[in-house]
């Protein structure tokens, strides 16, 4: 049986570098990702974190691969995020925790734009931090394509 798994394909207008910089420079990602920032030095096995607005931990993890402008993955634990939604928009309920699953961006040329996908793997059956990265992913990837691309971000007050 296949595991379950995540995953979403776009295109921008924009160069791999760009993308690059977009998805693990924290001061970018603020603009996209609903004011969160995102912190590492992308080294492997090194921490990864996720920080809301008011500096508290979003979510964490640790660097699996970091291929720059090509490839990134990293382990997602949101054992702390106490706002993910789930299909319906209730909050899913993380008095159970999961065990952290993987994120991977692969970034490619691709007849003068960038294909990016993102693969959101290593989830447990029935797993409910699924059901919510499900919701959010789709968001923030528009986000960011629309700031790469129109230099606004899609959503000006997205909490």
């Amino acid at each position: 049986m296949a595991k379950p798994e995540f995953v979403y394909v776009t295109y921008i207008d924009t160069t791999q570098d760009k993308l690059w910089q977009a998805l693990t420079s924290g001061e970018f990602t603020r603009q996209y990702w609903g004011g969160r920032t995102i912190e590492s030095d992308w080294k492997k096995d090194s921490p990864v974190k996720h920080l809301k607005e008011d500096g508290t931990l979003d979510w964490s993890g640790k660097v699996l691969e970091a291929d720059p402008p090509k490839r990134l993955s990293y382990t997602f634990d949101p054992a702390v995020d106490d706002e993910m939604p789930d299909y319906e928009g209730d909050k899913i309920d993380l008095n159970h925790p999961e065990k952290p699953s993987r994120v991977t961006f692969e970034i490619d040329k691709y007849m003068g734009k960038v294909r990016l996908t993102l693969t959101h793997d290593h989830f447990e059956e029935g797993s409910k931090v699924l059901q919510g990265i499900s919701m959010g992913w789709p968001a923030i990837l528009s986000g960011l394509k629309s700031l790469l691309e129109r230099n606004e971000p899609l959503f000006r007050d997205w909490r």
